[in-house]
């Protein structure tokens, strides 16, 4: 499998569906701002999402795909099938439990889950209404996390990572389409979410057939396989799923502080994107990528593949997270302010994002370094490393939420990744499974320099062109656009100047698509 092939694939969807998805929040920042019904809705659609990242996407994923990945490897597509079908029948069934008691529960759920809510009881009703009708979401995409799990053990990557796209459609036709006939906001969005829920399954169901895998559903039984799968899942639905728990914190302390949880979510929306692209894409495929070549016993290959990971993912995470820490005032700008998000919005939600952005490179270190013990079907050490961030980062976001408000949970959230990063780096190297070659240590520095290089013009650039923040929505978009554009521009030359860039592997990606394309 070619890793930079497989890496523009997952990527380029994913960078898709955040495109559309910074459409989505622009028109529900339009629509919403940040007031009563948006903490809601954002408080109605993390709940689920929270449950699918953790239970399904995390947990599930980082025991699934090495247990499918060996059979498939050494016992056939036959037995894989099989595994996937009683793999299914459990997963129905302990998910449809889940979902119809916490939407019965929903009302104490919410006292923990949005304490500063109790204060306004209409806001809190609302809430609850509105998480009722999205936690269905969990269900179908607990039965999407299995089918992409299957897709990517075969290195076909394509439809789960497109999955997402059709999420974010519904939302815009949502939005733009339906809400100026129908009004309720709140709750036009959450049923959105349920029916883009049952879409992405169909969209799934349909890929998997294609690919041979089309599963029959079984009476739910606990098989010797099944059984290895839930002991694997209950340490990783808190390894896999650290940076979820961490942002699950900081949303129930920002309930707190009004607006709070509206200026986090935007924030988290935007450092979303290079995370999406680059720390989400490389833990997708490195994981049936290293599962796949250690049952082959090719070792070096898989630290090879470890090391190159590390190499373009810091390549192409430190200008962002760079870029990001900088001038977040003018994203801010550009994408959200306007209708209700004001310029008090603006302020709010770039702060968040500067310290979010500070963690960034972290938050994609734990998605390359996690594949690494999941490949061996290690999710105990990960949940090790998983529980010291998670304390650090409620410790410190309790203690600076005080001074520094939704900011302080920002940096904390940034904090803990980075704790959680080194330990998982560190604990990699002391048991032999990576050590860094030569062509790592010679670039990552280079790097670091040609980002920090690129992070100076960018400040004196926005000093520049400060007062065209200030004018039409149109010289906005063009500042920035000349600001990015220009970043990414000195960016390049200077990485393939300094030697940061891998020239021959751009050449060669660069050649196989030209040789694609002629076919």
């Amino acid at each position: 499998m070619a890793l930079i092939r497989s890496l523009a694939t997952v990527g380029g969807y994913t960078g898709l569906s955040r495109v559309l998805g910074f459409v989505r929040d622009i028109l529900i920042a339009a629509v919403l701002g940040t007031g009563p019904v948006a903490d809601a809705f954002f408080v109605a659609f993390k709940l689920p999402n929270l449950f699918r990242r953790l239970f399904a996407e995390g947990a599930f994923n980082a025991a699934f795909v090495p247990l499918f990945a060996k059979r498939l490897e050494q016992e056939g597509e036959a037995a894989a099938k099989a595994f996937a079908e009683h793999t299914l029948a459990v997963l129905l069934t302990v998910v449809a439990f889940v979902c119809v008691l916490s939407m019965l529960a929903m009302p104490w759920l919410m006292y923990g889950l949005a304490p500063g809510f109790e204060d306004d009881p209409e806001k809190f009703a609302l809430t609850v209404e509105l998480s009722r009708i999205t936690f269905p979401y969990l269900l179908f995409m607990s039965l999407v996390a299995l089918l992409s799990g299957i897709l990517n053990s075969l290195y076909r990557f394509a439809a789960a990572a497109a999955a997402p796209v059709l999420l974010n459609i519904c939302f815009i036709v949502s939005l733009a389409l339906v809400l100026p006939f129908s009004g309720m906001p709140g709750h036009l969005l959450a049923w959105t979410v349920a029916i883009a829920g049952v879409g992405q399954f169909l969209m799934l169901i349909i890929a998997a057939s294609r690919a041979g895998m089309s599963l029959r559903l079984r009476l739910p039984r606990l098989t010797e396989g099944v059984k290895r799968l839930l002991a694997l899942m209950l340490p990783g639905m808190l390894s896999a799923g650290a940076i979820q728990i961490n942002l699950l914190v900081g949303t129930i302390i920002a309930t707190l502080q009004a607006g709070a949880v509206s200026y986090l979510y935007y924030a988290d929306r935007v450092y979303q994107l290079p995370l999406g692209l680059i720390g989400i894409a490389f833990g997708v495929v490195l994981l049936p990528d290293l599962s796949r070549k250690l049952r082959a016993g090719a070792d070096e290959a898989a630290m090879h593949s470890l090391n190159r990971g590390l190499e373009l993912a810091m390549l192409l995470t430190l200008p962002a997270a760079v870029a990001l820490i900088v001038i977040p005032e003018p994203i801010t700008i550009v994408l959200f302010e306007r209708g209700a998000f004001d310029r008090t919005a603006t302020e709010a939600t770039s702060l968040a994002l500067a310290a979010f952005a500070a963690g960034l490179p972290a938050f994609v270190l734990i998605k390359i370094f996690q594949p690494a013990f999941y490949a061996r079907e290690d999710t105990v050490t990960p949940l090790k490393m998983a529980l010291i961030s998670i304390g650090l980062n409620i410790a410190l976001s309790l203690a600076l939420f005080w001074p520094f408000g939704h900011v302080g949970i920002a940096m904390a959230t940034s904090a803990s990744a980075w704790l959680h990063a080194f330990l998982l780096g560190g604990r990699l190297g002391r048991l032999g499974f990576l050590k860094t070659d030569r062509a790592l240590r010679r670039r990552l520095p280079r790097i670091a320099v040609t980002a920090i290089t690129m992070g100076i013009a960018l400040w004196f650039g926005a000093a520049e062109l400060s007062a065209w923040f200030e004018a039409s929505q149109e010289l906005r978009i063009l500042a920035l656009a000349l600001l990015v554009g220009g970043g990414l521009i000195l960016y390049g030359g200077l990485a393939l100047v300094s030697g940061a860039a891998d020239r021959d592997a751009l050449r060669g990606l660069l050649r196989r698509r030209a040789n694609s394309g002629s076919a």
